[in-house]
Order: C-alpha cells, then sequence, then structure tokens
C-alpha cells in the first residue's frame, strides 16, 4: 500500500487507542480511571507528570504501567539523600586501557524516566533534571546532548513534612504539566487487591498496546485539536484571575497558560473530541495551576491551592 493510499488517523482512531492504553493501565491501578487518563494526557502533551501521595497507593505503578503500555523506552531512578547529578545523567567516566575519559549516558536517556521518590533526593541532584525537562537536553563535559524524543519525566514524591524528604523549589515545580494525587482505594478495590495481588502483580503480565508509530501519531493528532479564541481567551482569564487573588501571593506565568492549553487539547483528542470544550479546560485546571501559585500564608489559616483554582473557576464564564 502506497503513502496515498494509508488510511487517514482518525480523531476515533485516537480516543480508540488511548482508551486501549487506559485499560491497559487499570489492570494495574483500579478504581482510578480519571487519574489514569489525565496521566495518559499529560504525556501526549509532551509534558512531565508529579505524583504526590503517601506511600503503597501506586505511584510507581502508574509510572511503570503507562511506560509499558505505550511501548516508550523506560528508566526508573531511585532518589535517595546521596544521589549525585552524575548518577542522573552521566558523566566522563576514565577508560583505564587507553587513559582517555568516555561519556557514559545517564539513565535520563529514556523515552519516559521515572524519578521515584524526587523529593528524597537533595536540591543539587534535582536541578540535574531541570534542563532535561525544559529543553530535552543535556550538557555533559560541554557537548550539548539531545535526549530521546518523546522525552517524558514520571516523578513520584512523598508528602513534604514526611521525615527525610526535601520540597522542589518552585522553578521546578513549574516545569511539571501536571500534579495529581492518586488517593486511598473504595473498600471493594482494596478487598479485591488481596485476591490479586497477594502473590504477585500483574504488572509483571502487562504488555504494549501501541503498534509502531501509532503513539507518535496519537500525539501528533492532539496538536490537531481546535481551541476555538473564545476557549483561548477563557483560559488566559483563569490564568490572569491567579495573579489578581488576594489570596495568592504569585499567581501562575505564561507557562501556566500554556500548558493548560496543551493539556486541554491532549484530553480532548483522546476522548475523541476534535476540539477543547470549555468543560474540559475546567477539568485540568486544578492539576494543571493549583503547583504553580503561591498562596499567602499571613494572616488566617490560608486555603489550599486547589480550593483556590476551583474559587477562580467558579468566578469566570464559560464561553458559548
Amino acid at each position: 500500500m502506497s503513502q496515498s493510499q494509508v488510511p487517514a488517523w482518525s480523531v476515533k482512531d485516537s480516543a480508540h487507542l488511548a482508551q486501549a492504553i487506559v485499560q491497559n493501565v487499570e489492570q494495574v491501578l483500579e478504581g482510578k480511571h480519571q487519574q489514569v487518563e489525565l496521566a495518559l494526557a499529560a504525556i501526549v502533551a509532551g509534558g512531565h507528570l508529579l505524583i504526590e501521595d503517601v506511600p503503597g497507593l501506586g505511584k510507581t505503578m502508574l509510572a511503570r504501567a503507562l511506560a509499558v503500555s505505550v511501548g516508550l523506552s523506560f528508566k526508573r531512578i531511585q532518589f535517595t539523600a546521596d544521589l549525585m547529578p552524575s548518577d542522573i545523567v552521566g558523566g566522563p567516566v576514565y577508560n583505564p586501557k587507553d587513559g582517555s575519559f568516555v561519556l557514559r549516558p545517564g539513565p535520563v536517556f529514556a523515552n519516559i524516566v521515572l524519578a521515584d521518590e524526587i523529593n528524597r533526593a537533595n536540591p543539587r541532584a534535582q536541578s540535574a533534571l531541570l534542563e532535561c525537562m525544559e529543553e530535552g537536553q543535556i550538557t555533559l563535559d560541554g557537548q550539548t546532548i539531545p535526549l530521546p524524543a518523546p522525552f517524558a519525566v514520571l516523578a513520584t514524591q512523598n508528602p513534604i513534612d514526611m521525615a527525610g524528604t526535601y520540597p522542589l523549589p518552585e522553578a521546578q515545580l513549574d516545569r511539571f504539566l501536571i500534579r495529581l494525587s492518586l488517593g486511598y482505594p473504595d473498600a471493594a478495590t482494596e478487598a479485591g487487591l488481596i485476591t490479586t495481588q497477594q502473590f504477585s502483580h500483574p504488572i509483571s503480565r502487562l504488555h504494549s498496546v501501541c503498534e509502531s508509530g501509532q503513539f507518535a501519531r496519537l500525539v501528533a493528532g492532539a496538536r490537531e485539536v481546535i481551541i476555538t479564541p473564545e476557549v483561548a481567551g477563557f483560559m488566559a482569564s483563569i490564568v490572569a484571575a491567579t495573579r489578581k487573588h488576594p489570596a495568592i501571593r504569585f499567581g501562575a506565568s505564561p507557562r501556566g497558560t500554556l500548558g493548560l492549553a496543551r493539556m486541554a487539547r491532549a484530553l480532548s483528542c483522546i476522548r475523541g473530541l476534535s476540539y477543547v470544550d470549555p468543560a474540559v479546560v475546567r477539568e485540568v485546571a486544578v492539576p494543571v495551576l493549583a503547583h504553580r501559585i503561591i498562596v499567602q500564608t499571613q494572616g488566617a489559616q490560608p486555603k489550599p491551592a486547589a480550593a483556590l483554582i476551583q474559587d477562580i473557576l467558579l468566578s469566570q464564564r464559560t464561553p458559548q
């Protein structure tokens, strides 16, 4: 079949593939459909994902299952207090045979990198990911080396008030497209885990559901989703309101506006929509914006960032 005869990739094709990926991941992470869908949308949008929750709720399993399901290369970095930047990006290694130094690439050279318990590493090690996440490249020994494309960091972190953790700086938080929290499973789902995961884990039986090139076509399809001027103005007004709210010290930057658009496009695409509906914008606003604002801490007990974004959404008129 010639290239001109290859069937066009339709909106329905995108939705069908996305549904297959979500269902595959849900074999590992049951009862978390919305979180799995948002996590997939973040990767489709070319962004990075921060999963924040207490230990044992499946943060690492979500990241691993997504990597397996989309069929991309995967590396895991376990962040610890003694981790060095060279353990992440690599560096020159001495070759005793000829006395030379050879650049050894680190584990960031993969399509999907799991930064497990990222806030257990010291700030110096955390900062090694900044260039990777923003520019898709690293600088080693004066050489700029591009990372594989697509490239996504899926980081997990425990709440910062737990022992042995370092809070992520605002500059690094801003580089994550969304932040998710999985939460505890309901009683029925948790009871089912006793049968399904007592002695083995379904991640070992998981396989990719993407054929060669399909995920790239899904990414390309998301970029074709239409954002009307009215919806673009709606997104800009939401972000602008974070800069004027009296309970917010610093609002979201233009990176937040662009992130809101990218995430809305990706989620619309995997749901089979060729345009961004304002309801989708409202759905992704909290995971995209809540970690990008700094709340006022003076005076009365401050509201959580997510609650403030919800207040802003209630004050915004939905475009017709």
